[in-house]
């Protein structure tokens, strides 16, 4: 493997497009369906179920019980349970949501850009610092990082599997039927997570995102995280999650967007 990690990602990815086409501005301008492979299908009974669900509360209760029995998420909020005491810690993916609420380069944070990498193909460019070579300390912490035994258990990849495929399900149900883009905002300060790959014109500029970003769809939210206000127009197949997605999660507040990154033609303002 080359030491220079300027290229976007791995030569294969398990949602059946090319991750430099995957990867592009034109893509995320010109998006195509996503799934990862198997997923559906191996859980068939989860999207029957869901099939009855009249509204997104129900159909996110319907998914978070199943995510409870699948996976034994005992320390997970559930409806009309009483907290009954300590359990044994199993990793979950509201865990790692609650992890990347309070610092996305954290051992979560790594974890959620590590399962990035390994179904969309993507590199991450940050992890505590800029990462620019494979053989760099800080190459080697996001990857020890990303295999931590405490939060890399459990089955965590098939979690956030079935979260990403739950979500593109309501998105296409409930949330935008019929709609290929959201509009979204990101307050910067510095450029350190993203990596400017273009000429500036005007407000507009091209720049590789981390493979997995917040945004939000408040533009005064994002005004609280930086003066440099970021406006992208993100795919709505590039989600793994929005803040109305489940009832009971931990980024309430901020109207917040998980997005697969990539190249983006983004404009920029100051706040």
């Amino acid at each position: 493997m080359a030491q220079d990690i300027a290229r976007i990602g791995h030569s294969t990815n398990l949602v059946g497009i090319p991750t430099g086409l995957l990867a592009s501005a034109a893509f995320n301008e010109h998006p195509l369906p996503l799934h990862i492979s198997g997923v559906r299908e191996a859980n068939y009974g989860l999207f029957d179920a869901l099939k009855k669900a009249e509204d997104v509360h129900t159909a996110a209760e319907i998914f978070q019980e199943y995510m409870y029995v699948l996976f034994g998420l005992n320390g997970e909020p559930r409806a009309g349970q009483q907290d009954a005491g300590p359990r044994r810690f199993r990793s979950s993916y509201l865990k790692l949501l609650s992890g990347w609420g309070f610092d996305s380069n954290n051992p979560q944070g790594a974890v959620l850009k590590g399962w990035v990498e390994s179904r969309f193909g993507l590199f991450p460019t940050f992890h505590k610092e800029p990462l620019t070579r494979f053989n760099s300390p800080a190459w080697i912490t996001y990857i020890e990082e990303k295999m931590s035994s405490r939060f890399h258990n459990n089955s965590i990849n098939l979690q956030l599997d079935l979260l990403y495929e739950f979500c593109q399900w309501a998105i296409a149900r409930f949330g935008l039927p019929g709609r290929r883009h959201v509009t979204l905002y990101r307050g910067e300060n510095r450029f350190d997570e993203q990596r400017q790959i273009g000429p500036r014109d005007g407000r507009w500029l091209t720049v590789r995102l981390n493979n997995l970003v917040s945004f939000t769809s408040n533009r005064e939210t994002a005004c609280e995280f930086g003066d440099f206000i970021l406006e992208v127009q993100v795919p709505v197949v590039k989600i793994l999650f929005f803040n109305n997605l489940l009832p009971r999660h931990p980024l309430k507040g901020e109207w917040e967007y998980l997005v697969i990154g990539g190249e983006y033609r983004v404009k920029a303002s100051y706040y």
